[in-house]
């Protein structure tokens, strides 16, 4: 474990992971800069002075370097000018690429290790590590329907490896490639029975109504039984402990017969004659 002297006590975040890993932790006073999509995911941080970023893809060295870190924690793949940017600020940077969940545990005990934290980082992933056996063990001998769950929707792609984890763990069986683009076409032959969409950056914002007439996916099992589904971009595109609370919806959206509502999921209805909607919180 380093020192206290050598740890670093002023960090530019600019992925919300890894400022909800420092929250985790009890680190976030370290936070000394993050992205606007940080307060989303961990809303305590606009109670301390902080300074807000671009984020991993559209960096700016002369923003991150007036906030006078020590480190940086970026998430890569970045785009080649953004790397630039950051790496001219002649600052320490760690890059984050996780895809699945045994990644996103590394994640947390990279960043504990580096703050001194390492204790609590193990307490972390266990508490994770936890929280989603059990809802394996809840969920198991159920039946398992389909679920498309997308990241992003101009160009369609289909949600991390790490969300399809958290589908098989909540008790359904996630259609399509983790992370690559598909078509609606392609989405609408293997006929899902739920729909979910958490796009990067849209929040609770989706618009499920629009997107279902646009792609013809009124004939899909998941309209004919109304398991249209917004889990909030947070809950799901934060490789962070956030997880937990996207694998709740996620359960709850696959089995609600055994998990209760819960925060972060809106359900829309479809009737042949009007959409009517409904929020779940």
């Amino acid at each position: 474990m380093p020192s206290a002297a050598h740890t670093p006590r002023r960090i530019a975040s600019l992925q919300p992971s890894a400022t909800v890993i420092l929250a985790g932790v009890g680190e976030l006073g370290r936070v000394v800069a993050c992205t606007k999509h940080c307060a989303d995911a961990v809303p305590e941080i606009k109670l301390q002075p902080h300074t807000i970023l671009a984020d991993s893809w559209t960096a700016n060295a002369d923003q991150i370097i007036s906030a006078r870190p020590d480190l940086v924690i970026a998430s890569v793949p970045y785009q080649e000018k953004s790397v630039v940017e950051i790496l001219k600020c002649g600052i320490p940077l760690l890059g984050l690429a996780p895809k699945k969940l045994s990644d996103i545990y590394t994640d947390i005990a990279i960043i504990a290790g580096a703050v001194g934290a390492n204790d609590r980082g193990q307490r972390l992933i266990e508490g994770m590590q936890r929280s989603i056996e059990q809802v394996r063990s809840r969920a198991a001998g159920l039946a398992r329907p389909t679920v498309f769950c997308e990241e992003w929707g101009k160009p369609l792609i289909a949600s991390q490896a790490w969300v399809a984890e958290l589908v098989e763990a909540a008790g359904g069986k996630f259609l399509g490639a983790p992370g690559k683009q598909i078509t609606a076409e392609e989405v609408a032959r293997m006929d899902p029975d739920i729909l979910i969409a958490a796009w990067c950056g849209a929040g609770d914002r989706v618009p499920l109504e629009k997107i279902v007439a646009e792609r013809k996916w009124q004939g899909t099992r998941a309209a004919r039984a109304s398991r249209i589904y917004c889990v909030r971009d947070e809950l799901l595109n934060t490789p962070a402990p956030t997880l937990i609370r996207g694998l709740n919806a996620l359960a709850s959206a696959i089995h609600p017969e055994v998990f209760t509502c819960t925060e972060g999921i809106r359900q829309i209805t479809l009737d042949p004659s009007s959409t009517v909607e409904k929020v779940r919180h």
